[in-house]
């Protein structure tokens, strides 16, 4: 008998039962700091179809997705990432996804997953407002439920499948912004918009227990209406089953304008979720900026960087305190800077971490200017364009005197300019590439251009070319220098590569005659009379002076 009993218990411990499965609250507290990676797997294109899943992948300019950018955000503290998916490019009419697709799917999420790192995977802009050039086949509606409940209960039946094996780790999340047929954002237009979005929320979560697994006791997330934070909207979210494996969402994108304001807007923030959805079940911000794109682009990040990271720091430690879970929504690497990886703001990443965790010490933030990097340019159509400079902030003449440009040889001939584009349209100038090291003075092409720069890019005069770009760096004010980052503006295609620059201390060689005398010599292997504090060579070993 006692053996019976001790194989049972081994049977149960070897399988993953309801008890092993952490519950929502523990999940949440569990998750850490949170990434979205973003404009990648749901990026779209309703006018094109693909013929791959890279083409998909990257249709809104962020590169193929490598386990080495996952693995970067591990290392700079990061627990969980959150994994937009856009399908409706991907299945037929009946739901059915597309077996590459799905496959590409898996192998993003095993990237998070074999990182030791919670993955939330979700149903994106299947959702969202129409436009002339894209409409949502989900929404917030009863007839649209009705239309379409076979359909999308048959989509996340495949992705639970697919995934049912997967432990506690892997979370998924219904529908992201859901919009009634109005498109109408914060609040629906009428409460049937409410009663759609708990009866697409319930289906949900009726279709992935179905599937079994471990999907009967997977942690799920469930939004809002338009994930949003207004109290009427968390109010009217049901929550659709008394688990303890169900987690609330909602997004908040800010309007600040000031550190009080910022306080006082996150402040409000947390009051209403913890009156209105955290009594029921945890929460997490699933998306979340220095950024906001309504009523107006606005990027706090770029334009008052001290007020951005105040209300970071802020938002991260009260979440906290109270049990939110929290995804910020991209930035931190982007583009181009994804591929190698590296972090393009570096002291965002450290200040959403130092908060959460009061240190970022045992972390690693690289970037660009870790790395020496080379970029092939190939354009395809006459007057095509590079980036060398496209951030949303202008370049003040005031900060910035000019552009060092080094290509791989001198033979362009003119084939290439540099084009600056001045403070506003019409104010341009056109800087001819004649030699291996272009030096551009923006001073000399002030009454041209106004006293900003919006955009500098690298234009082909003649069409099809390829050229290699060594190295290109701003030049400050001061003479310091700021690495370019180099991505497609229009009629090109751009590849690098990239060599991380030597960080070990180089072998210092001695004379055998100094070294007798214990001479002692600087990092540089510059020999040294009368050392001060540091870390110097002596007898071919490194010393420290305190």
């Amino acid at each position: 008998m006692k053996k019976v009993l001790l194989f049972v218990c081994a049977l149960l411990m070897s399988s993953t039962s309801w008890a092993a499965f952490e519950d929502a609250k523990d999940a949440v507290k569990n998750m850490g700091v949170g990434w979205n990676l973003g404009n990648t797997l749901d990026a779209n294109d309703a006018s094109k179809t693909w013929k791959t899943t890279a083409e998909h992948e990257t249709c809104w300019g962020q590169p193929v997705t490598k386990p080495e950018l996952i693995k970067m955000m591990k290392e700079a503290g990061f627990g969980t990432i959150r994994v937009p998916v856009t399908w409706y490019q991907e299945i037929d009419a009946d739901g059915k996804v597309n077996d590459a697709w799905m496959k590409r799917v898996k192998e993003v999420v095993d990237y998070v997953i074999d990182n030791g790192m919670y993955c939330i995977l979700n149903v994106h802009h299947d959702t969202g407002a129409d436009s002339n050039t894209f409409k949502s086949w989900l929404k917030a509606s009863s007839n649209n439920y009705k239309t379409n409940k076979e359909k999308y209960e048959y989509l996340w039946k495949q992705i639970a499948e697919t995934f049912k094996d997967y432990d506690q780790k892997l979370i998924f999340e219904a529908y992201n912004e859901m919009l009634d047929e109005n498109s109408k954002w914060n609040d629906p237009t009428t409460d049937d918009g409410y009663d759609a979005i708990n009866s697409y929320a319930k289906s949900f979560v009726t279709t992935v227990r179905t599937t079994g697994g471990n999907n009967k006791d997977r942690n799920l997330v469930v939004n809002t209406y338009s994930a949003s934070s207004t109290v009427s909207a968390m109010k009217k979210l049901d929550l659709p089953e008394e688990t303890g494996h169900i987690i609330f969402q909602l997004h908040s994108y800010p309007n600040w304008q000031s550190k009080s304001n910022a306080k006082n807007e996150i402040d409000n923030l947390i009051s209403n979720i913890k009156s209105n959805l955290l009594n029921r079940a945890p929460v997490i911000i699933g998306e979340y900026a220095t950024f906001t794109t309504w009523p107006t682009e606005k990027d706090y990040y770029a334009t008052d960087r001290e007020v951005a990271l105040y209300a970071m720091d802020y938002l991260i430690k009260e979440t906290k305190k109270v049990g939110i879970g929290t995804c910020y929504w991209m930035g931190m690497s982007d583009g181009t800077y994804r591929t190698l990886p590296v972090f393009h703001q570096p002291d965002l990443a450290q200040t959403l971490i130092k908060a959460y965790y009061g240190s970022i010490e045992g972390y690693k933030y690289p970037t660009i200017d870790d790395f020496d990097i080379e970029y092939t340019i190939n354009y395809t159509d006459l007057w095509g364009e590079a980036h060398l400079y496209g951030a949303s902030t202008p370049l003040k003449l005031s900060d910035y005197k000019g552009l060092r440009l080094e290509l791989d040889a001198d033979n362009y001939d003119e084939k290439l300019q540099v084009k600056l584009y001045g403070e506003s349209d019409g104010k341009e100038d056109y800087i001819p590439v004649t030699e291996t090291v272009t030096t551009v003075n923006f001073a000399d092409s002030q009454d041209k251009i106004g006293n900003s720069i919006k955009r500098i890019t690298l234009q082909t005069t003649i069409g099809a070319l390829t050229a290699k770009v060594i190295k290109a760096t701003l030049i400050k004010a001061d003479d310091s220098e700021q690495s370019c980052d180099i991505s497609v503006f229009w009629g090109c295609t751009i590849t690098s590569e990239a060599t991380p620059k030597p960080t070990a201390i180089k072998r210092v060689l001695i004379d055998k005659s100094d070294a007798a005398d214990n001479a002692i010599y600087n990092l540089n292997g510059q020999r040294i009379t009368n050392p001060q504090k540091g870390i110097f060579i002596q007898n071919g070993k490194k010393v420290v002076i305190k």
